[in-house]
């Protein structure tokens, strides 16, 4: 008799979540309500990585996307209007069209995923059972994942850290936070 994985159910219900949220932030006209959704899509985005079993992609996606995201589109949109102009719906069609074919082929793709905890799986039968075994002897940390990120993936991380710098200072730029803030020329 074979068990049934009640992970996949909740990617199922994580998934209809994510998809309703980002339908209703689609659909609102008040820019702080879409602000504090994306937040909430950012949050079960996270929850969903948790149950995923990317514990650091999660915490990742709860300190940036929503944290600092939500603060810094909280900080842009002091900058604009409250409400937005109506957009006719012909003009959505063509978007409307690449999102259902791409969530229609996620949700195809989903269930090839393999079973929480597979032994078999490509991520525990490959390279990955080689870093858990060998990375206590190569580096002498013991935190898998901090070996990983620090030592392996360093310059990987080190370039992460550049992105994320660049699109800070931009950000910095965009709100005019270089010192010509608030200035305006007659």
């Amino acid at each position: 008799m074979q068990t049934v994985d009640l992970t996949q159910y909740f990617d199922y219900v994580f998934m209809a979540m994510l998809l309703s949220v980002g339908i209703a932030v689609v659909r609102l006209r008040s820019l702080f309500a879409a602000v504090m959704l994306t937040g909430v899509y950012s949050l079960l985005s996270a929850v969903w990585f948790v149950s995923l079993d990317a514990v650091d992609v999660a915490f990742t996606e709860a300190a940036v996307g929503a944290g600092i995201s939500t603060v810094l589109l909280l900080g842009a949109m002091l900058l604009t209007s409250r409400e937005c102009n109506p957009v006719p719906a012909s003009r959505h069609s063509a978007a409307l069209a690449v999102v259902v074919v791409a969530g229609a082929l996620l949700f195809y793709a989903l269930g090839d995923m393999p079973v929480y905890g597979d032994p078999n799986s490509p991520a525990n039968a490959y390279v990955g059972m080689e870093y858990m075994t060998m990375t206590v002897d190569d580096i002498a940390i013991p935190n898998v994942v901090t070996a990983v990120l620090s030592s392996y993936r360093g310059f990987d991380t080190m370039g992460e850290v550049f992105v994320v710098f660049a699109a800070g200072l931009g950000v910095a730029l965009l709100l005019g936070l270089g010192g010509a803030a608030g200035k305006r020329e007659d």
